[in-house]
């Protein structure tokens, strides 16, 4: 019988989970075993799981479990050196150059184990079956605008927290802009037709803020690109790639410009392929800014765990997108888990 093991997130400041209690009962029916840790931090409580008829195992204990369970969760393992028998699903950032991901590949290569990314579970067209874009592109539109905001203050943006729902966002997001008593400010969203710029454009539309939207069709060029100077902020929803034009060269910190903030929701500063080239680190939940520039300011946000911040509609959006690909975990050959297993062995064989 195939045996999914949901474990706890042990990153902080992450509440998210890929399956829920629904999509749980979904998955017995169907003849799979699921085992769901405890969390002191899931935004999705364990009761439902327990009513779901998940067996339920202490937090943390993934390592334990039987070698031919498939270990399931969202964001980093804790980077402890160790090496990785398991199955894993989750999003491994391995696959750019990364540093930290190549010590991760390193792990599966030393325990013998596969890693399932997320990221490339694709279908048959190449296209992901699953993305978080959408809420990561809503809340890194809004910590953008509170990075502004902090900017009409002479201020730089502090902390960011959870949200019990979007709603509460929006309101809270509101009151600070119009805390500023200072015109809205205008922003370029670059990848506006996919999940993250959809996201990102709707939380710019819901705060009033006048917003261009771009796509492939306007940077097809290769760049320059100085109308993203010209405005006051901008949202990155371009997933890095080879190819991937440079949208903000280093220059910009001392070229004349409008632009204050840049949200960079793709968030991957360490891959040869960024398109942002004026910082080389993610920022945090306690410190959302990184200062780049002066006279003006330039502030960069990248948090690589966005969808965080709104996680019972994050992880419920996600986990439903999941579900169909999770049911056929009973044939880890094929479809998009043999494509994925694929993309893992080529780079394993790079190593």
């Amino acid at each position: 019988m195939t045996h999914l093991w949901v474990r706890a997130e042990q990153r902080p400041n992450e509440e998210r989970v890929g399956l829920t209690p629904e999509g749980a009962k979904a998955l017995i029916d169907a003849g799979i075993r699921v085992t769901v840790e405890e969390s002191h931090v899931r935004a999705i409580p364990i009761d439902g799981y327990i009513a779901a008829g998940c067996k339920i195992a202490a937090e943390n204990t993934w390592p334990d479990a039987p070698q031919d369970a498939v270990i399931f969760g969202l964001k980093e393992l804790p980077e402890d050196g160790t090496p990785l028998p398991h199955r894993h699903i989750l999003f491994g950032h391995a696959y750019k150059g990364q540093p930290s991901g190549q010590i991760l590949l390193q792990r599966f290569k030393a325990g013998d184990g596969i890693l399932y990314d997320l990221e490339y579970l694709v279908d048959e067209n190449g296209r992901r079956v699953a993305a978080f874009g959408y809420w990561a592109g809503f809340a890194g539109a809004a910590v953008s605008l509170k990075c502004w905001a902090a900017q009409q203050h002479s201020e730089i943006c502090g902390p960011v927290g959870v949200y019990k729902d979007k709603d509460a966002l929006l309101d809270d997001l509101k009151t600070t802009l119009d805390a500023t008593g200072a015109p809205r400010p205008t922003a370029i969203v670059i990848g506006a037709l996919g999940r993250v710029g959809s996201g990102a454009s709707d939380l710019c539309a819901a705060m009033d803020v006048a917003t261009t939207k771009w796509d492939m069709a306007e940077t097809a060029s290769g760049g320059p690109f100085p109308e993203i100077l010209q405005h006051d902020m901008f949202v990155n929803s371009i997933f890095a790639s080879p190819g991937t034009p440079v949208f903000v060269p280093a220059s910009a910190k001392t070229d004349p410009r409008k632009l204050t903030v840049i949200g960079d929701v793709a968030c991957d500063p360490d891959s040869d392929f960024s398109p942002i080239k004026v910082y080389d680190h993610t920022t945090t939940w306690d410190e959302p800014a990184l200062r780049v520039a002066d006279n003006p300011p330039l502030d960069v946000t990248a948090i690589d765990n966005l969808p965080s911040m709104l996680p019972v509609e994050s992880s419920q959006d996600y986990a439903a997108q999941l579900l169909p690909s999770l049911l056929t975990l009973g044939t880890l050959d094929t479809g998009v888990w043999g494509r994925a297993k694929a993309t893992f062995d080529s780079h394993i064989a790079n190593l």
